[in-house]
This record gives structure tokens, sequence and C-alpha cells, in this order.
């Protein structure tokens, strides 16, 4: 079953269940992964789908922040819901030093040596760790691999 698939499952177990914020999140989702294949006229595989997974949630961490800033608690709680609703949806993700031993071998196969190098090192990177790691993280690794 494809990820995309298994969102659209859950949509309707979530409708059974009369779970509305977990439906919201979930309808969300799906309008977001409509809107790409109806704009780009493909149909998604699941890394396109885990692409925009990471994307809403890393504007639901921005929301999160903005309104953490604002004392909106009551936004803050309904971000973190559906932040958590879409963490499902993403493989395991690597921990930093798993993601600091990635970059290293990146580095060392480009021959990069330096910051002008990391335009470079971030596409192949991105490449190899899309879905699978916070390219926060990652473009932290990165900057640091270049700086030794």
């Amino acid at each position: 079953m494809s990820l995309k698939d298994q969102i659209t499952e859950d949509m309707k177990t979530a409708m059974r269940a009369k779970d509305a914020a977990r439906l919201l999140t979930i309808r969300g989702l799906l309008a977001a992964l409509k809107q790409k294949e109806v704009d780009e006229r493909i149909v998604l595989d699941d890394a396109a789908v885990i692409a925009i997974v990471d994307k809403l949630i890393k504007q639901r961490k921005d929301s999160i922040t903005q309104f953490a800033a604002a004392n909106r608690t009551d936004l803050v709680d309904k971000e973190t819901a559906e932040l958590a609703v879409l963490e499902g949806y993403l493989p395991q993700r690597l921990s930093a030093d798993e993601v600091a031993a990635e970059v290293g071998k990146i580095v060392a196969e480009l021959g990069a040596t330096g910051p002008g190098d990391m335009g470079k090192v971030m596409g192949a990177v991105k490449t190899r760790l899309a879905g699978k790691a916070d390219m926060g993280l990652v473009s932290a690794a990165v900057k640091q691999a270049l700086s030794k």
C-alpha cells in the first residue's frame, strides 16, 4: 500500500471515529497532495508525498514558534496536535550522529574542502537523505563538516 493510500485509509478511520482534529489535518494533507498532482499533472510517489509532509511539518513548526511568541497557547496546542499527526507519516528519522556520518561520506566522495562547496554538498545530501533526516540538522552537519 502506498503512503497516499495509507493517508486516505486513515482519513476514513478518522471519519468513522469522529476524530475531528485528526480528520481536519489529514484532509489538509490530502488537499496539498491533490494540489501538487493537479498543478504538475503527475501522480505522486512515496518520496514526493514525504516531501510534502516535510513541508507541512516545517510550516507547523514555524507557526508554533510564532504563536508561542504571541502567547497564543490555544493555537500552539492546535498546531502541535496537527504536527503529531503529520509526523506519523514520515519514515524513521536518522539521528544526529547518523546524519553527521552520512554527510562525512558525501563530503569525502565529492572532495569538498570548504564553505564554497556547500551548494554542491547540499545538492548531493538532499537527494540521498530526502525524507530520512531533518534538513535543518543536515545543513548544520554540512556546515560543520566543511569548516574542518
